[in-house]
């Protein structure tokens, strides 16, 4: 039982501080249109929502919480469909994002990943599928925020849209991957709970 507390405090306290971050984020994106920060942000949210979910749904049964996690592995794609959305009006506007701002952000947000990530790394073998989930997010995103700062590095020296547009589209391609392993897992959870039943 305190195990389970400690764990639910981590995924609360990590949905809390996406929450907050989103906002900034999401912000800031839209002020100096950004592709990757927009994708990213988006991500924020999504995280706040996997962890909020977690949080209520770790004292669900096995099947359950498999369920869930097979839900959470859709709403992961939503920051690709963003991404791709995004691009798109970059290409037609042709503005490149303010640099400074891009690094300062994803420099932010790097930090505030790495400390959920450091948060759930104790808990990421806890509970199957829907930890698996939060812990992945946690460390994609913290690889995503890297690849910002890259972008924005970059388009202080060569002023493109290109940069910041790939970085997005790497977003979208990393949470992608992640949704597939998260339903992967979760729909083989949910047949061995189902076989499992079957044979008692």
């Amino acid at each position: 039982m305190k195990f389970v507390n400690s764990f639910k405090k981590a995924v609360f306290l990590v949905a809390v501080l996406n929450l907050i971050f989103f906002f900034i984020e999401f912000l800031v994106a839209l002020n100096i249109r950004s592709v990757s920060l927009l994708a990213d942000s988006i991500d924020f949210i999504e995280d706040t929502s996997i962890n909020f979910l977690i949080f209520f749904a770790v004292s669900l049964s096995l099947v359950k919480r498999a369920k869930i996690s097979i839900f959470l592995s859709i709403i992961m794609l939503l920051p690709g469909l963003v991404a791709i959305w995004a691009a798109w009006k970059q290409i037609i506007y042709q503005q490149p994002p303010a640099p400074i701002e891009l690094s300062i952000v994803g420099f932010g947000a790097l930090l505030v990943n790495c400390f959920c990530t450091y948060v759930l790394m104790k808990f990421r073998n806890y509970s199957g599928s829907l930890t698996k989930a939060a812990f992945l997010s946690a460390r994609n995103d913290a690889i995503a925020n890297i690849t910002i700062i890259i972008a924005g590095i970059i388009t202080i020296f060569h002023p493109s849209i290109w940069p910041d547009i790939l970085v997005g589209l790497f977003i979208a391609y990393i949470r992608t991957e992640s949704a597939l392993e998260i339903y992967k897992k979760a729909s083989n959870e949910l047949k061995n709970i189902q076989e499992s039943s079957k044979k008692n």
